[in-house]
């Protein structure tokens, strides 16, 4: 009953109910007698709307039936058409039942982000030092001659790649490789396009002769578009964290200038190796005078003569 409409059971059927409860019973079926005789002028064709009024005895009277057949029943079928009431039927009831409810493209989105959420909190391992292993920003895949360069610095066989970006495909293209040297390298950068630079930085440390990679990100101040200053700084992460992780290249220091005026061969120094800052100093507290003080004061008594 899914209204309160006063019915009752009788205490018969309580009693045949929970005698039911055993098992040897398949099939109950439950009828309404005495019921009201409004109900039989209505034409089950056309819709109703029925006001009733009840007592507050047969409010309560309702709520009792439902809570007596409630607590031995484990599935509540409704059906609208004599031809449902079969074993089919009711294995259909069963389906609907199981399906989850039909969810708008929003709720569906919702629903998969927090399923994402769940997956990576059960594979991720949480301590004090473990950290968000996301990375912001753009992913434009490389062109095939940008990786095989990529592939040429790694193993040293050319000392200086320049990459640009295609807007209009979203890829990092090749410029190109040609030879350079540290004093040549101011020379490679554009005055009025952004770009992407690798240099193998050939110096000496400590008396020994060394090689180390750095990464340049030109941007020549305002004359590029918005566009293109938004793209170039979004694609830089995602691109570093490439050539780290896929071409195991160690990058020793990355800069990002407006101009290559800058790229002298004491600057590449100081940005590679910087300086140590001496620690400053605590200032020191002057010590006292050594020695005497001077002489000592006398204090004479009222009643002593001078």
């Amino acid at each position: 009953m899914s209204h309160q409409t006063g019915i009752h059971a009788t205490p018969d059927l309580r009693e045949f109910l929970v005698k039911a409860r055993r098992g040897a019973v398949r099939v109950v079926k439950v009828v309404i007698r005495s019921g009201d005789t409004l109900i039989l002028m209505l034409n089950l064709l056309f819709p109703v709307l029925l006001f009733l009024a009840l007592t507050f005895t047969q409010v309560s009277s309702g709520h009792m039936f439902r809570g007596v057949m409630m607590c031995h029943l484990s599935t509540i079928y409704y059906y609208d058409l004599q031809e449902d009431v079969c074993f089919q039927g009711y294995l259909r009831h069963l389906s609907s039942s199981s399906t989850p409810a039909p969810l708008t493209t929003a709720e569906q989105q919702l629903h998969q982000i927090k399923i994402t959420e769940v997956r990576k909190v059960k594979n991720t391992e949480i301590s004090v030092e473990s950290k968000n292993p996301t990375l912001q920003g753009l992913a434009f895949p490389l062109q095939e001659e940008a990786k095989h360069a990529l592939q040429q610095l790694k193993h040293k066989r050319i000392d200086y790649i320049q990459l640009r970006l295609d807007t209009e495909r979203e890829t990092i293209e090749l410029v190109h490789t040609s030879p350079t040297e540290t004093k040549e390298l101011p020379s490679r950068i554009p005055t009025d396009a952004p770009r992407y630079h690798f240099f193998l930085y050939k110096h000496a440390h400590q008396g020994q002769a060394l090689e180390a990679v750095v990464f340049i990100y030109s941007m020549p101040g305002y004359s590029c578009s918005i566009k293109e200053r938004m793209l170039y700084s979004s694609c830089k992460n995602r691109l570093l964290d490439e050539v780290e992780r896929d071409y195991h290249i160690e990058i020793a220091k990355k800069m990002e200038i407006d101009s290559g005026e800058c790229l002298t061969e004491d600057f590449l120094y100081e940005e590679v190796y910087p300086k140590q800052q001496a620690l400053k100093q605590a200032f020191t507290k002057p010590k006292g005078p050594t020695g005497k003080r001077g002489n000592k004061r006398l204090i004479r008594g009222a009643g002593d003569e001078s």
